[in-house]
């Protein structure tokens, strides 16, 4: 046996190294390293693996970067105070809210720099009002909440705002970083619930990056495209080191080796989440990209349109937008001489009865242009995704949003030139472009004429009895005449609200606020307050029917609260009149259609609001009834005037979806 593994031994000496074998094949002069030296290579090489592993242990624990910054264990002070710094230094005024004890620190913070912090009584009431602070100052509006259910609630506002072009910051809440996935209170995946409705999502992990993390948010908020953007604030970033060492770390000593490394991680994870927290750091805004259209393009667009016989310019929400101010803006659509219709956040630019400003019959007008100019106005339901535009017409659209830009432009209409850029720089650069064109007076007589006589049947359709309560179409045509020149309008409702658009004309730039494109209900409580802080002089006029009106008429427990005194004029006619009048004809059931004359000037007198009726036995007090309103508000108080109308005919043939 001993002879057998001898031998064998010696015939596994006898055999050439592996490395030696494949040198000699490859007949290189290189000569065979001794056996031997393989193994001192390998632990050499696992010596460095370990190193490597241990310098990247190191650096996840965070143990270098706390070597060369402070960590402040005897400070009160809290990652809160970071949240207000970033948001004074950015000109926030108002950060609207519903508190959670998850973000009760940074409403501290922000109520002793002097930011007024404004609680809502739904955490989506905070978010329209952030995104009316946002359309009428044109910086970016604030909201904050707790985390779960109150992030969740504001999810209808975050979509609104997203598709509306609002920049807004949404703070919110969460569990712990260090209780993340482990089934901690509210604690859900927030980020995977925001990124699709954010521009911009970010989760702080620890407190020397709230300040960069804002910042980076609130000008992604308003580059580009403006939109809204998240940020996630865990708990443990907000409150101090001692409340958050007291939550973490037991005050016993540990006991045994695996309860002493615990103790030794946890005390390192809140090292690293507090080193560099107070260090100074940059807070004001960060450069803004927004993109510009090039002197070729507009060089091109002035060609086009100076050839144009009946040209017709569509602006929208983006014209407003910064840097152009609405002044500005105004004296280039006059400059530019063209007839124009004025929709979203533009309505309002030319003032009440500008000689360039069209009304109504706008498809007819659309078909009979010859150039259009789509200025921040899109190709979707509301153009008839373009089937409206004639095949003969030469468009012209510029917006921010390539996407946007060229909705359904392979179905339905083709651009002569499209143009991504800043609308209302765009435009100046055109009216610029054109100086001293004009063109024949007759096309814009033409629009002039057929708006005055659909303003015939609008007072024809007044004038006409209804079977019960006051005519809609005359108690709004009182609301224009009474209207007064620094009022905002608020619009929120279907039916109701659909008539107004024809009916009742915004004094000015900025003071008509609708919910966009998304065709949100429960608009009107948010845009009422943010407007009303924003422009404490202004009048706020709440237009409501009386199905949106269900969701902010609790708001007004907030408006007396904060003393924010608005006047909501609800269309009652008991029910859910858009809905009803195709569903009826159609499908021959007013099933969930119906609701009742109830007294909402009742309801909002039991939460400390004034309240007024109008109803048939007060037909010809109508305008007495809005004077009295007005000077209620300007007494200081909120007011609700429950107007009760019965139905017209006068949107039949109009679409509910």
């Amino acid at each position: 046996m001993s002879k057998r593994g001898g031998a064998s031994r010696r015939s596994f000496e006898k055999q050439p190294c592996p490395f030696s074998l494949r040198c000699h094949l490859m007949e290189t002069p290189v000569a065979a390293a001794p056996a031997g030296d393989f193994f001192p290579s390998f632990l050499l090489l696992g010596f460095a693996t370990l190193v490597a592993a241990l310098l990247g242990a190191a650096h996840r624990l965070g143990l270098f970067y706390q070597l060369m910054h402070k960590v402040d264990k005897a400070s009160i002070r809290h990652g809160g105070e970071n949240v207000a710094a970033v948001l004074r230094a950015h000109g926030v005024r108002f950060l609207f809210t519903l508190v959670g004890g998850h973000i009760s620190p940074l409403l501290v913070a922000c109520e002793k720099l002097g930011i007024r912090v404004v609680d809502t009584r739904h955490e989506v009431t905070a978010v329209f009002a952030a995104d009316a602070v946002a359309r009428l100052t044109g910086t970016v509006g604030v909201a904050a909440v707790t985390a779960g259910p109150g992030l969740t609630n504001t999810v209808t506002a975050v979509k609104n705002a997203q598709i509306a072009q609002s920049p807004v910051l949404l703070l919110g809440g969460a569990a712990s970083t260090l209780l993340q996935n482990r089934g901690a209170l509210q604690a859900i995946d927030q980020m995977s619930l925001f990124r699709p409705l954010c521009k911009f999502c970010a989760s702080v992990q620890r407190v020397r990056e709230i300040i960069p993390t804002l910042r980076a948010a609130m000008a992604a908020a308003q580059s580009g495209t403006p939109g809204p953007v998240f940020v996630e604030l865990p708990i443990d970033v907000l409150y101090p080191y001692f409340m958050v060492q007291k939550e973490m770390v037991s005050a016993k000593p540990p006991k045994g080796l695996v309860g002493q490394g615990v103790s030794w991680y946890l005390e390192n994870y809140l090292a690293n989440l507090f080193a560099g927290a107070w260090e100074p750091q940059p807070e004001g805004p960060l450069p803004l990209d927004i993109p510009q259209a090039s002197p070729q393009q507009v060089q091109r667009c002035v060609e086009i349109l100076s050839r144009a016989k009946r040209p017709l310019v569509l602006l929208g929400s983006q014209a407003l937008l910064p840097p152009t101010p609405s002044d500005k803006l105004r004296v280039a659509v006059e400059t530019l001489g063209v007839p124009c219709f004025l929709g979203g956040m533009a309505r309002g630019l030319l003032g009440r009865s500008h000689p360039l400003h069209i009304r109504q019959n706008r498809s007819a007008a659309l078909k009979k242009a010859d150039v259009v100019v789509l200025a921040g106005t899109v190709c979707d339901f509301r153009l008839s995704y373009g089937r409206v535009l004639s095949r003969s017409s030469k468009i012209i659209i510029v917006n921010r949003n390539r996407k946007e830009m060229l909705m359904n432009s392979d179905m339905f209409w083709k651009p002569q030139v499209a143009v991504q850029g800043d609308v209302g720089s765009f435009v100046v650069k055109l009216a610029q472009g054109l100086q001293g064109q004009t063109w024949a007076s007759d096309w814009a007589e033409e629009l002039r004429q057929a708006d005055r006589q659909k303003e015939q049947t609008f007072r024809e359709k007044a004038s006409m009895p209804v079977a019960e309560h006051l005519n809609p179409v005359r108690v709004l045509q009182l609301v224009e005449e009474t209207l007064p020149d620094n009022s905002i309008l608020v619009v929120d409702g279907g039916d109701f609200v659909g008539t107004a658009a024809h009916l009742v004309q915004p004094r000015g730039p900025l003071r008509w606020l609708d919910p966009g494109a998304f065709g949100t209900l429960g608009v009107g409580a948010g845009f009422a307050l943010g407007a009303k802080l924003c422009q404490p002089d202004a009048e706020v006029w709440c237009l409501f029917g009386d199905g949106a009106f269900g969701y902010s008429l609790i708001e007004f427990d907030t408006f007396v609260r904060h003393k924010i005194p608005v006047m909501a004029l609800i269309g009652n006619d008991a029910g859910w009149t858009q809905i009803s009048r195709e569903q009826v004809p159609c499908l021959g059931s007013n099933v969930a259609c119906g609701l009742a004359y109830t007294g909402y000037h009742k309801a909002a007198m039991g939460l400390g609001a004034q309240g007024l009726l109008l109803s048939r036995e007060s037909e010809d007090q109508v305008v007495k009834v809005l004077h009295e309103a007005q000077q209620q508000c300007q007494d200081g108080h909120p007011v609700v005037v429950n107007i009760l109308i019965g139905r017209t005919d006068f949107r039949d043939g109009s679409i509910a979806v």
